[in-house]
């Protein structure tokens, strides 16, 4: 009875030990670890687990959401860990304990949120299930490409399971110009759902192969049916990776009479005394300097940060920044405040020659907890507002357009790279080159890494030159390929040119959106209903 007793306990435990440890070897494919081919494993430990809560070989087997919940922890949990790093917030003044309550509370809360996404995704594979292997792994497909899309649409987004792949797999990556980042999170699904499917009838086989049978000792279980399973996870792999590579080895075509040079300016000016007069002075400074320095390397354009001035933009005339630019007459782009009613909005504004602003986008997606309070009335008591104006910052409109003198430009403000939608539409609408403005100061390298390789897919998948400016890093110049030309060092101060080439083509991702999500729910509802 004790051995029952301890069996019924310790089951359960050892199946959600395990989810939790592919889940959180699944976070390590990203920085600052980066072991990205992990990515093609991880999830097959979860799948494995759900194939025997669907097949009941197990009369102890734990909850399906449970262990979808607890591996989406894990991976999330680990993967978003640089949250942590607003921890001391000393530079909005706030003490030390209630900085270490909110930043916790910031990690759980973005932790869980992924855990519900996971959870769900398990919930409904159980509750889908056939029985039918290949049909398993194309709902399991579905559901998460689906998922991701649906979570992607909302405000709290960034651990997409393509990003995995990102900067190491830019073969991979180059799927993205098919049909978006769902491309290559749908063949990392399946392949770790194919891999799962074949380990657990190589189990089954085996248990099979040792009852005693009356007639023949040979598995009821066909062998080409095991190894089928095995033999579409290879061909998926080396197909998917030859497709990109095929895409990866498109030339560029750099023509001379479209080139760019374009400077970025790393201001490196620490949060904590950014929004002081120190700090101000400090700016004035740093991104002065900087547009001298570069125009005098005969640079076209001058790139600065997410307000990289902390004023508002009806205060830039009076600013030795713009006498510099009606010296020089090169143009800039400006990140500072935009105003909006008695709000105002994190913004990038262009500069001409004669220091008249001419175009401006508002950032549309603000970090949650961050910049703004999701469902304010019931968390605004407990989380403190982070941003350092009193002033209540909005967003701006969805599918803004940005024209400068060099045409139309697609422009990402901080947390807005990890929505690929934003960036489709302003290369749909004409933009021939991607600016990414940001401020990733109050974190930690993991997430400036991170941040990076988001955009490294922004440009794959739109096929676009990349100039990405940050407060403290990590600057870089990226080209369509996702190949980094140039990337800044950490809380460094520094300035630097790269050519870019403008582009106008459209990729298939550009031309339809992502396509391929329409195709897997047609055929995965045809195949549930048919099989």
């Amino acid at each position: 009875m004790l051995k029952i007793r301890h069996q019924k306990i310790s089951s359960p435990i050892i199946y959600y030990t395990l989810s939790l440890l592919s889940g959180i070897f699944m976070g390590t494919t990203v920085a600052p670890i980066g072991a990205w081919f992990l990515a093609w494993v991880s999830l097959a430990t979860l799948w494995i687990l759900l194939i025997k809560i669907t097949l009941k070989t197990d009369k102890n087997y734990p909850s399906a959401p449970v262990l979808g919940f607890i591996w989406g922890i894990g991976y999330h949990g680990v993967a978003l860990s640089w949250i942590t790093g607003i921890h001391p917030m000393d530079w909005l003044g706030v003490p030390w304990l209630p900085s270490l309550t909110i930043t916790l509370f910031c990690w759980a809360f973005i932790s869980l949120w992924g855990g519900i996404f996971v959870s769900v995704w398990a919930a409904l594979m159980v509750r889908l299930d056939r029985g039918n292997p290949y049909l398993r792994v194309l709902i399991g497909t579905t559901l998460w490409c689906s998922l991701e899309s649906l979570w992607s649409a909302g405000p709290l987004w960034w651990s997409s399971l393509a990003y995995t792949q990102s900067p190491y797999n830019l073969v991979i990556l180059h799927l993205g110009q098919l049909s978006g980042s769902n491309t290559v999170t749908a063949v990392i699904v399946a392949f770790n759902g194919f891999i799962a499917e074949y380990l657990t009838q190589r189990r089954e086989d085996a248990k099979e192969e040792r009852k005693p049978h009356p007639k023949t000792s040979v598995s009821s279980v066909p062998l080409w049916f095991v190894n089928s399973h095995l033999i579409l996870a290879t061909t998926l792999l080396i197909t998917s990776h030859f497709i990109g590579l095929i895409l990866y080895s498109n030339p560029l075509n750099l023509t001379p009479n479209t080139a760019l040079k374009i400077g970025i300016i790393q201001g490196n000016i620490p949060n904590k005394i950014k929004v002081l007069p120190q700090g101000f002075h400090l700016a004035m400074t740093a991104y002065t300097q900087g547009y001298l320095n570069l125009t005098n390397q005969g640079v076209q354009a001058v790139l600065t940060p997410e307000s990289s001035i902390p004023i508002f933009a009806r205060d830039l005339p009076q600013t030795p920044l713009l006498a510099a630019i009606r010296e020089r007459g090169v143009i800039a782009w400006i990140g500072a405040f935009g105003e909006q009613g008695s709000s105002y909005t994190n913004s990038l504004f262009t500069v001409i020659n004669n220091g008249e602003i001419t175009s401006r986008y508002d950032k549309s997606k603000l970090v949650p907890l961050g910049e703004y309070i999701p469902f304010e009335n019931i968390l605004g008591g407990i989380v403190q507002r982070l941003s350092p104006l009193e002033a209540h910052q909005v967003p701006g409109q969805v599918n803004q357009i940005f024209d400068t003198p060099f045409g139309k430009v697609i422009i990402g403000i901080c947390y807005e790279s990890a929505f690929a939608e934003n960036f489709r539409y302003q290369a749909a609408m004409g933009g021939q080159f991607i600016l990414s403005s940001s401020n990733d100061a109050h974190y930690t390298p993991a997430m400036a890494n991170q941040h990076h390789a988001q955009d490294i897919m922004r440009a794959i998948e739109t096929d676009r030159w990349a100039v990405r400016a940050t407060n403290t890093g990590y600057s870089a110049f990226i080209n369509p390929h996702g190949e980094t030309l140039w990337k800044s060092g950490y809380n460094t101060y520094e300035t630097h040119a790269e050519t870019i080439y403008p582009r106008q083509t459209q990729t298939l991702y550009v031309r339809w959106g992502d396509w391929l999500m329409i195709v897997l729910l047609i055929l995965g509802f045809l195949g549930w209903v048919f099989l």
